[in-house]
């Protein structure tokens, strides 16, 4: 969740009743206390999966913005409560949901607090370009938001934070240090962006940087017109973790990955499409996005791939409702020897694994996912929306993994549990429902059902079945 810097004016009527110039305020000041309780009931029915706490983060930040020029500071605090304090099993059972993973990243405390530097940076502006430095928040896909409601939703909701986000749905979040550049022209927008990733996710303390390095540009480019509207993009993405003490998380055996102390240097370009077409029967939409990698995987050469189509269709039936009924399948690569020379399993590298994966027992890594969703808005405030997700591992030799990336300095990010030869992972049903109070206030709720097949069955015999549920409040001024 970015915390938006909200601009006000100061106006002053003389007595003579004559307008006056209007005088911006020197400087702008906003903030944010975004609050949830979490419930899991984490596969195997064990007591230690089964637990419920609280975890909040506010924001505040301080600005200043001219016309060529402006700055901001944001300071958070992330707290969590209440966290489990045996939520991890044993052998390929770890960690339970991210209770434990909070747990296990905060020195095993089960109460963590700490404020830090979320946002630090100066934005220079000129016309048609602007240069941002400092620490900031780095979302791949959002370097142009459509002026098309579907086209931005699909955008935020379907192409961003696949490979870089702020992972936001924690309680401490992600940040970069870094400069980011962009050209801007109408239609056209090239965005470079380079720098290293800060501490947080699960750690409380975001202070420090990671010994990682990220350089990522893009091409976006607005097409179509008013009845037919589409956007493509292409991009680069190169990734070094030069972190050589921590433990690989892939399929080899164990003693392979301990005697590896290679970095990992990744390269990866892709693309996205997506149109909205206005048709007799309802606005339909198609999305499309790949990506190719190659690079080093420590002592291992990396080659992998990763694909997503979807397809939406709003009918004019049930107005009042305005549904929107959406389906599609993603796919990316599993490695299938780990005896080989070469790795396969498609790297998500710093992503929001949540945004893709709702109940967050899995991400876009040696993956099949084929889903269908439901979306309904029967107001300008409410959202309901419910999906049904067939996940299947894309390679049997390979992992079920989970995580989203490097998050503190001696902890690899990416959990891997064994698949024991199966594909089949699990059926995920889930409903979640936002409500708008007001522009300061607004609720969400969330419930998930993962019922798992045959690689849950291997790992948790007695009950393949978890849950995952939320109540969360946003309070902004």
């Amino acid at each position: 969740m970015t915390t938006g810097v909200v601009l006000c004016s100061l106006w002053a009527v003389p007595l003579t009743a004559q307008p006056a110039p209007s005088t911006p305020p020197a400087f702008t000041v906003s903030g944010s206390l975004r609050t949830r309780v979490e419930s899991w009931n984490w596969f195997g029915d064990s007591p230690d999966g089964r637990y419920t706490y609280p975890g909040s983060i506010a924001r505040l930040a301080l600005a200043r913005s001219k016309r060529t020029f402006d700055w901001q500071l944001e300071l958070a605090a992330p707290f969590i409560f209440s966290l489990p304090n045996s939520a991890v099993g044993p052998g390929a059972q770890g960690a339970l949901g991210f209770g434990a993973n909070y747990f296990l990243a905060n020195d095993r405390r089960t109460n963590a607090a700490m404020p830090f530097v979320k946002q630090g940076f100066a934005h220079f502006k000129g016309v048609g370009q602007s240069l941002k430095v400092g620490r900031m928040e780095v979302v791949d896909g959002t370097e142009v938001v459509p002026r098309d409601s579907t086209l931005a939703a699909l955008k935020r909701d379907r192409i961003a934070h696949r490979l870089l986000g702020n992972f936001g749905f924690t309680h401490v979040g992600r940040s970069l240090d870094g400069a980011q550049y962009a050209f801007d022209r109408p239609g056209l927008n090239v965005t470079v962006v380079g720098g290293r990733p800060t501490r947080g996710v699960f750690q409380v303390d975001g202070w420090g940087e990671l010994d990682a390095t990220i350089v990522y540009g893009a091409l976006t480019r607005q097409a179509g017109g008013a009845t037919n509207a589409g956007e493509w993009r292409v991009f680069a993405l190169g990734y070094v973790d030069h972190r050589r003490d921590v433990l690989k998380v892939d399929n080899r055996l164990l003693e392979a990955r301990q005697a590896d102390e290679e970095s990992i240097a990744v390269s990866t370009v892709g693309g996205h499409y997506v149109l909205r077409l206005e048709t007799p029967g309802g606005v339909v939409d198609l999305l499309t996005w790949g990506a190719l990698q190659a690079g080093s995987w420590g002592a291992l050469s990396h080659r992998a791939a990763a694909l997503a189509g979807e397809v939406g269709w709003q009918p004019r039936i049930a107005a009042r409702l305005r549904p929107w009924l959406r389906a599609g399948y993603g796919y990316a690569s599993g490695d299938g020897d780990p005896a080989d020379q070469t790795h396969g399993t498609f790297f998500q590298v710093l992503p929001t694994p949540r945004v893709y994966a709702r109940f967050p027992f899995f991400n876009l890594m040696n993956i099949g996912d084929a889903f269908g969703e439901l979306i309904i808005r029967p107001s300008g405030r409410l959202t309901v929306r419910t999906d049904v997700h067939v996940l299947r591992l894309a390679g049997r030799s390979d992992l079920w993994y989970q995580g989203g990336g490097a998050f503190q300095p001696g902890t690899f990010g990416y959990a891997g549990r064994p698949s024991g030869g199966h594909a089949g992972l699990a059926t995920l049903y889930d409903a979640s429902g936002d409500y708008t109070v007001n522009t300061h206030l607004a609720i969400g709720g969330y419930y998930g059902y993962a019922s798992g097949e045959q690689v849950v069955r291997a790992i948790y015999p007695a009950d393949r079945a978890a849950r995952f549920s939320y109540v969360e409040l946003v309070a902004r001024f």
